[in-house]
């Protein structure tokens, strides 16, 4: 007979134990995909509009009205999406893994599994969504005649960046949402804010330098900043980019750990 009882304390994420439910985080990630597809009008193209329209409001009302073209060297609509994809794969893991909790209720108050699972399976369906809008991204470079450059093979790194760093403030948003239902509310409000106060339609260059290591404390700085970098051949702000991946290490780790303190009492609560 095996028990299983909650400790006290403190607990450490069991990365053993998430790789012997890894099976189930595989079927967790294809349900999330599935459910997200599944009868709709336009399927997967959900996943390139959303960003292309976007780039155009941007580009319309930031890139003509505000002037914000002539703060960049390359076609503008090009600077914006490539903020966009960056930003768009760390709001849609934060959005999703915020909920993940709630709509997976029915499972986590009837068997046993690492809960962690659920928020760390929400990252599937906007990975999905990236890949997509990353063939328009190509294409849009191609049309600009845009040409990347070798740092473009850097790119996984920002990528995995960015998904840690969703991952670190969804699992503590999950978290919080279980426990006090009106942060579902609060995670949108909080999210369109984040992005005015990342460099996504505006160059990192605005923000005056003597703040600009403070303003990188926002994870999502270094990451844009960084996807600028390797697709459109700008130089690289290795001072902002590190510190948005500390910044972004610490976000993962408090997230995960204070998801492991109040796990417990999801079952209960939920």
């Amino acid at each position: 007979m095996t028990i299983i009882k909650a400790r006290s304390g403190w607990q450490a994420v069991n990365l053993v134990q998430l790789w012997a439910y890894r099976d189930l985080l595989y079927f967790l990630v294809w349900r999330d995909v599935k459910v997200r597809y599944k009868q709709t009008v336009l399927g997967a193209a959900w996943a390139i509009i959303q960003p292309v329209m976007t780039m155009v409001v941007f580009s319309l009302f930031f890139g003509r009205l505000g002037d914000m073209q002539r703060l960049v060297d390359v076609p503008y609509p090009v600077f914006v999406y490539a903020g966009l994809l960056a930003w768009t794969l760390f709001s849609g893991i934060l959005s999703q893994a915020s909920v993940s909790l709630i709509a997976s209720g029915n499972m986590i108050s009837k068997i046993y599994f690492p809960r962690l699972l659920v928020p760390l399976a929400a990252a599937g369906p906007p990975l999905v969504d990236f890949v997509l809008s990353l063939l328009v991204m190509a294409f849009l470079m191609a049309g600009y005649g845009v040409m990347p450059s070798f740092t473009v093979f850097m790119l996984p790194l920002f990528v995995a960046g960015t998904v840690l760093a969703a991952l670190g403030v969804g699992t503590m948003a999950a978290a919080l949402v279980v426990a006090y239902r009106d942060f579902r509310y609060v995670v949108p409000f909080v999210v369109q804010l984040w992005m005015f106060a990342s460099p996504v339609a505006y160059p990192l260059s605005v923000i005056p330098a003597e703040w600009q290591l403070a303003y990188a404390v926002n994870p999502a700085v270094g990451m844009i900043s960084g996807f600028c970098s390797c697709l459109l051949g700008e130089p690289f702000r290795w001072d902002c980019i590190g510190v948005s991946f500390v910044s972004a290490m610490a976000l993962l780790a408090a997230g995960l750990f204070y998801f492991r303190q109040v796990e417990r009492r999801f079952a209960d609560i939920i």
